[in-house]
C-alpha cells in the first residue's frame, strides 16, 4: 500500500506543478497585460512604464519561478482591482465556498447513495424508476434555472427560505439542494450499477447461504465493495463543485470564492484569477488524492500489498 501511496502523491505534486504553469500562462493568453492594465487610452510609454513596473519586461520562466516562490509562502500579489492583498481577498470569501461545498456533497451523497442502493436491490421497480428520473433531470437541468425555480417557489411564493445572502445557515438551504442536485445523478447511477455487480457475486451468494441477515449482507459485505468508485467519483465531484459554485453563489448572491472568480474575470483582474485557479485546483488534487488512499484503504488487496 504504501509504494502505491508514495506514486500517487508523486503524481499529484507533478500535476500541481502543471496546473500552477497553467494558471500563471493566463496572463499572457489574453494579450500583453501591461497594455491592459495601462488602459485603453495609455500611449506606449505608458504601457513600457506599466511593463518595467509589473516586470512584464523579464523572461516568463523568471517571472514564473519568482510568481511561485512567492505562491508557495501564500502571496499572490495585490489584486488590480480591489487593491488589496489577493490571499487576504481569497481567505474572506472562502470560507462561503467550503462551507457551500461540504453541504453540497453531504446532500448528494445522503440522497444519491440510498437511492442507489434500493434501486439495485428492486431493479425495475418504481423507485428504480424514480432514482431514474432522478438522474435524468440532474444532467438535462442547468443549475442557474433549478436555482430560480427554488427562488421563485420558496422564497417568493412560499416565503420559506431566504434567497441571497449567507447570514445563517437556512441561506444555505437552497444553494446546497442547488449544488448537491448537480452530483447526484453520476453517484445515484454508479452506486447502482457497483451494487447490482456486487449482489451477483459468489461470496455474496456464500454469506446468504451461511445464514448472514440480508442487512448484514447489504452494508457489511456489498455496499463496503460497491461503494469504492463512489468515494473516488465524491472527491472529483467535491472539487468540480469548489470550482464550479460561481454559477450558485451567482445566483444566490453568496460572495463566496466563486463569485470572486467572477468579479475578478469580469474586471480582468489577473492576479486574483491565477490564485483562484491554482486554489481550486489544488482542493481537487488533495480530495483526488485522499480518495486515492481511502480506496486503497478499503480495497482488501491493497492492503494486504
Amino acid at each position: 500500500m504504501l509504494p502505491f501511496i508514495l506514486k500517487r502523491l508523486g503524481l499529484a505534486v507533478l500535476v500541481a506543478f502543471t496546473v500552477s504553469f497553467i494558471s500563471f500562462s493566463l496572463m499572457f493568453l489574453s494579450g500583453d497585460p501591461a497594455a491592459a492594465l495601462a488602459g485603453e487610452t495609455a500611449s506606449g510609454e505608458d504601457i513600457e512604464a506599466a511593463r518595467r513596473l509589473y516586470g512584464f519586461d523579464r523572461p516568463m520562466l523568471v517571472q514564473y519561478g519568482e510568481w511561485l516562490f512567492k505562491a508557495l509562502r501564500g502571496d499572490f500579489g495585490e489584486s488590480y482591482y480591489f487593491k488589496l492583498p489577493v490571499a487576504s481577498l481569497i481567505a474572506d470569501r472562502l470560507s462561503v465556498t467550503m462551507t457551500l461545498g461540504l453541504c453540497g456533497i453531504t446532500f448528494a451523497l445522503l440522497t444519491a447513495v440510498p437511492l442507489g442502493v434500493l434501486a439495485a436491490i428492486r431493479p425495475n421497480s418504481l423507485i428504480d424508476r424514480f432514482a431514474l428520473f432522478l438522474s435524468v433531470a440532474g444532467q438535462a437541468m442547468p443549475s442557474f434555472w433549478f436555482g430560480l425555480i427554488l427562488i421563485v417557489l420558496f422564497g417568493i411564493k412560499l416565503g420559506w427560505l431566504p434567497v441571497s445572502g449567507a447570514a445563517s445557515w437556512r441561506h444555505f438551504i437552497m444553494p446546497t439542494i442547488v449544488l448537491g442536485y448537480y452530483a447526484m445523478p453520476a453517484i445515484m447511477r454508479l452506486t447502482r450499477a457497483g451494487m447490482l455487480e456486487v449482489l451477483n457475486s459468489d461470496y455474496i451468494r456464500t454469506a446468504r447461504a451461511k445464514g448472514a441477515g440480508e442487512m448484514r449482507v447489504m452494508f457489511k459485505h456489498a455496499l463496503r465493495n460497491a461503494i469504492i468508485p463512489v468515494v473516488s467519483l465524491a472527491a472529483v465531484q467535491m472539487g468540480f463543485m469548489l470550482g464550479g459554485s460561481i454559477v450558485v453563489e451567482s445566483v444566490f448572491a453568496l460572495h463566496g470564492a466563486g463569485y470572486l472568480a467572477w468579479e475578478s474575470i469580469a474586471r480582468n483582474d489577473l492576479p486574483t484569477v491565477q490564485a483562484l485557479i491554482l486554489i481550486f485546483s489544488m482542493f481537487y488534487i488533495t480530495f483526488t488524492f485522499l480518495a486515492d488512499v481511502l480506496n486503497a484503504w478499503l480495497d482488501p488487496r491493497m492492503r494486504s500489498s
